[in-house]
């Protein structure tokens, strides 16, 4: 339950045009609440407790606090973090315990996340999934000396037990689960194209797992809603995967029911192909690219030969030339072995939707026949450049190898770390704050991948899929 306290005297309401059906009233002033858990998480321990408080180095409380304001203010049109931090500098929160467990109290808290005084219920979802998640990681997972975050085995079952915990892995039923990505800054045209992919996936009883977001990330799981309505699907799973780095860019959007914060973006993309059946890319940015070259890379690795996984890319006639210059970048730098593992199809929700179904049910006769569970993929093979964290910096970025004479799975591993940084330094605080200080990044390698990255990159920018909010400051220079 939440219970209002008194709130500052509210100001004149503004209106946020999301969808041309679709008014979201935005309260611009601040509120102060006390919050319950409902179901889940009621006890903490004192240590926990402890820790999720202190400000110091080392301390939870930063972190929590940064990805609870970030939750709280889902629906708000900015993805500019650091707009949002300077807005609500004077937010806290806080954890009380109670004889009968804990509640929280927040105060000069987005306005977006009430209404009449109480927190809207998914949003209340939402932060003790957010509680939930930093609590058992850092606990768990980083501290209790289980999981050596260094080896391949480690990191996989780390992903595991992150996920376990979250219950994202009750399923007892086939494989139905695809992974959405694409951009969060899309045309109204591709928007709508990603909520009628999701429509015909939900007619199928097929459900959907995105990064939570805005934009292409929102759309597949509002059509899939309207699909599992007229199909009678009661259990409908809309699985949102992000990490504490990109949710205040890219806060849940409010359809997602399951929230997991993985602890960095590696482990995300990890939890994504481990959990899907299949996937489907839709137009995005540079975030959307480094997700591409991220499965492209995985599924290139021998021993992932075998392994069914159902990629489609695909959006409405006008992303055409979109993914004519991704399918050319692909072919570039990873060939045509690569190619062959995904299919193009534009302006034909009903196909891609077909398209995941016959996929899927190859993914169903292999784990029966490998013995591998529905609800995680084990046997997928995924090397250990794509699991250890990169740690972004004008340096580590100079010094990436991105040249067309090294294997294949080094250069998609690179071709991924870049692109991660270009996320980064557009939506993070951190990188943003980097680009501010140093300037942007320099990006070298084979002059032939230089001009094909940007002439990509160029694209991006002209059609905004780099940001949704403000003017675009280039973060990159390429340097052949």
């Amino acid at each position: 339950m939440t219970k209002s306290l008194p709130t500052k005297t509210p100001s004149s309401p503004s209106y946020a045009v999301i969808e041309s059906s679709e008014v979201v009233f935005e309260p611009s002033d601040f509120v102060d609440a006390r919050v319950t858990p409902q179901g889940s998480l009621e006890n903490l321990s004192h240590v926990e407790v402890a820790k999720l408080l202190d400000r110091g180095q080392g301390g939870l409380y930063p972190l929590f606090r940064r990805c609870a304001l970030a939750v709280m203010n889902a629906g708000s049109q900015e993805d500019d973090q650091r707009a949002l931090f300077d807005k609500y500098r004077d937010f806290e929160i806080r954890i009380v315990t109670q004889s009968w467990g804990i509640r929280l109290e927040v105060s000069n808290a987005p306005g977006i996340a009430f209404v009449d005084g109480k927190m809207i219920r998914g949003v209340r979802e939402h932060l003790f999934a957010v509680l939930r998640d930093i609590v058992f990681v850092a606990n768990e997972v980083v501290e209790s000396g289980r999981f050596d975050l260094t080896e391949p085995e480690s990191i996989t079952n780390a992903v595991f037990h992150i996920l376990r915990h979250a219950r994202v892995l009750d399923v007892k039923h086939g494989p139905d689960l695809v992974v959405c990505w694409g951009g969060h800054s899309i045309s109204r045209d591709e928007y709508d194209y990603t909520k009628h992919v999701g429509y015909e996936l939900g007619l199928r009883g097929l459900n959907v797992c995105t990064g939570c977001g805005p934009g292409a990330m929102k759309g597949p799981m509002k059509g899939a809603t309207i699909g599992h309505s007229k199909q009678r699907v009661q259990n409908g799973r809309y699985i949102g995967l992000t990490e504490p780095g990109i949710v205040a860019a890219e806060p849940p959007n409010p359809i997602v029911n399951h929230l997991v914060i993985m602890p960095d973006i590696e482990k995300r993309l990890e939890a994504f192909v481990r959990l899907g059946h299949g996937i489907i890319v839709f137009p995005g940015g540079v975030g959307t690219a480094e997700e591409i070259l991220y499965i492209l890379g995985v599924l290139l690795d021998p021993d992932n030969a075998d392994q069914p996984m159902p990629l489609v890319l695909t959006g409405p006639e006008s992303a055409a030339p979109y993914f004519e210059q991704i399918d050319a970048f692909v072919a570039l730098t990873l060939g045509p072995a690569a190619r062959a593992r995904y299919r193009i199809i534009i302006n034909d929700p009903a196909e891609a939707a077909r398209a995941m179904v016959e996929g899927i049910n190859r993914v169903r006769h292999h784990r029966r026949a490998a013995g591998d569970g529905f609800n995680f993929n084990w046997s997928l093979h995924i090397p250990r450049d794509f699991q250890l964290p990169f740690d972004v910096s004008h340096d580590s970025v100079a010094g990436l190898n991105l040249h067309l004479d090294q294997p294949v799975h080094l250069r998609a591993a690179n071709l991924r770390r870049m692109f991660s940084a270009l996320v980064a330094a557009n939506v993070k605080e951190s990188g943003i704050r980097m680009i501010e200080a140093a300037g942007p990044f320099e990006i070298r390698g084979d002059s032939k991948l230089m001009q094909a990255l940007d002439a990509m990159l160029s694209q991006f920018v002209a059609h905004k899929r780099m940001k949704v909010s403000g003017t675009y400051k280039p973060v990159y220079r390429i340097v052949s």
